[in-house]
């Protein structure tokens, strides 16, 4: 996004530099093909989680290919709710609020239900919606208008409460990732150069302006210095890593690592959040759901459809239905986010099944990101520490008992059998925090740990200039002080949409 926008501008000069190769695999562009890239360690970073006992245990993932995650994630388009924007701007970023923001998703879209007060068409990136998506969809969604949810032709509308099927990123049944929609319609532009496996070791520094990067491209170390800003769009795990091994970070942290401090900046790597729940499995009653056609000779079938035409299942995003409710009682607004989808799940079966993934939207637990070396190739200990805070423990329970509520609704009952996972056996709030804890389902929307603030805590000032250095800024998850209420594929595309708009503006607000 940032290279699209800056670049328009022929006086200025534009490097992208991406750690991964380009993205020319044929199954980052086929919309299924993402369960396969998620095994590909060429195409994704995989993070370890440092974990006590009785906590959840795992990996991170994110994209390690031009287009970062947005070339394999599920493809899901969801904006947030006004209110996380407000909320960003009442607490110490001013020109953050959904008056802010809101413009910068209306003019990235080209939505296919048309415009509207809240929707954009003629934008780079195109916006599919799926208008009926056969008798047991159907039946999901009824099941949540029969719990009092108004259904929603479309998600991103004001008010978010509701149910229906999920915008994605879909074009002709191919994924429109950010490297699609932004960077290939520009790439023969004489101003925009584009270095792919590219690993960014630290940023190189003048005192403490930012002068420029060090990379390791091919096992041999290289720099490439800037005129203007260097640009941190790393992501919420790894740009606190490039921070703190750069010299920004908690400074008793990098002198017991040896390494020398530009900026002492406690808030790096802290504040780490993600939307995180639990995948619920039922079994499907007489309809075999997709994963017949993703097994053995039909999946042949399934891809030679595909091929010829662009359509069939491969062709369709991880979740076909979302629904955003309020779980808690006093809830005010929606607190939770159901992904239901047939199959959706990873392992492919013989048998159809039904997959609802319950996560919370705005989660209080916080983790954190810290380098253990001075080595670049070193993972960073990750702190996930979900379900630390009590308000997420207390939602966790109510947002798993209202999923079984309306997947229990009339609608279903001709179509659904058992559950088959967590199962009956699950039903106390003990039972179902320790089934979190141990299988528990990530957003892989790691966000906040280079929060946006005006406090000592605060990494980037409102306008992502990091504090305490000057020429660098950080654009991506990582600046969010909160966690907005939904998937983050768009809301960082908008993020960097409102920072373009900033420095070419010269980083004013009004």
């Amino acid at each position: 996004m940032l290279a699209y926008r800056l670049s328009a501008y022929t006086e200025r000069s534009v490097l992208l530099i991406e750690a991964g190769p380009p993205d020319n695999s044929w199954l980052i562009h086929m919309p299924r093909g993402y369960l396969k890239t998620h095994h590909d360690s060429r195409l994704v970073w995989r993070f370890p989680v440092c974990a006590d006992r009785g906590e959840w245990s795992g990996s991170f993932m994110g994209g390690k290919v031009l287009g970062g995650t947005s070339s394999i994630n599920s493809m899901l388009y969801v904006r947030g709710q006004p209110q996380d924007y407000d909320d960003w701007a009442t607490t110490g970023a001013p020109g953050w609020s959904w008056h802010d923001i809101a413009p910068c998703f209306t003019k990235i879209e080209d939505h296919d239900l048309g415009a509207s007060e809240t929707r954009g068409v003629g934008g780079p990136l195109h916006i599919s919606c799926t208008r009926d998506g056969g008798p047991i969809r159907e039946a999901v969604i009824q099941a949540g208008v029969s719990l009092g949810l108004p259904r929603r032709d479309d998600l991103n509308g004001i008010d978010q409460e509701g149910i229906g099927y999920f915008p994605t990123t879909i074009k002709n049944g191919r994924r429109v990732s950010a490297a699609r929609a932004f960077l290939a319609p520009v790439r023969g532009r004489p101003n925009l150069s584009i270095a792919t496996d590219a690993t960014v070791t630290r940023i190189l520094f003048e005192r403490t302006r930012a002068i420029g990067v060090a990379c390791t491209m091919k096992g041999k170390s290289r720099e490439f210095r800037a005129k203007r800003d260097v640009i941190l769009c790393a992501g919420a795990l790894q740009s606190p890593k490039i921070l703190q091994l750069s010299g920004i970070g908690p400074a008793n942290h990098l002198r017991s690592l040896k390494l020398p401090v530009i900026c002492d900046s406690p808030g790096v790597g802290a504040n780490l959040r993600d939307h995180f729940g639990l995948r619920l499995q039922y079994r499907l009653l007489g309809a075999p759901g997709h994963n017949p056609r993703l097994r053995r000779v039909r999946l042949w079938m399934s891809a030679v459809r595909y091929l010829t035409s662009r359509t069939g299942v491969l062709s369709t995003a991880g979740a076909e239905i979302g629904a955003f409710v309020k779980a808690m009682p006093d809830a005010s607004r929606p607190d939770a986010e159901l992904l239901i989808g047939i199959p959706g799940t990873k392992q492919i079966t013989s048998l159809g099944q039904l997959q609802c993934t319950v996560r919370s939207l705005r989660p209080e637990s916080q983790g954190s990101v810290v380098i253990r070396s001075a080595d670049p190739t070193a993972s960073p200990a990750i702190h996930a520490n979900f379900l630390s805070a009590q308000y997420d423990r207390q939602l966790t329970v109510q947002m798993i008992r209202y999923a079984r509520r309306l997947l229990s609704q009339a609608p279903l009952q001709k179509y659904l059998g058992e559950e088959t996972f967590p199962g009956s056996g699950c039903e106390t709030p003990e039972e179902i925090l320790n089934a979190c804890r141990r299988f528990g389902s990530l957003g892989a929307h790691f966000a906040g740990t280079c929060r946006m603030g005006q406090d000592p805590m605060a990494v980037v000032d409102p306008m992502l200039r990091v504090r305490g250095v000057s020429g660098l800024r950080v654009v991506d998850c990582s600046i969010m002080p909160m966690l907005v209420s939904g998937n983050t594929n768009g809301p960082v595309m908008a993020i960097a949409w409102r920072a373009a708009d900033l420095i070419l503006a010269g980083s004013s607000l009004p």
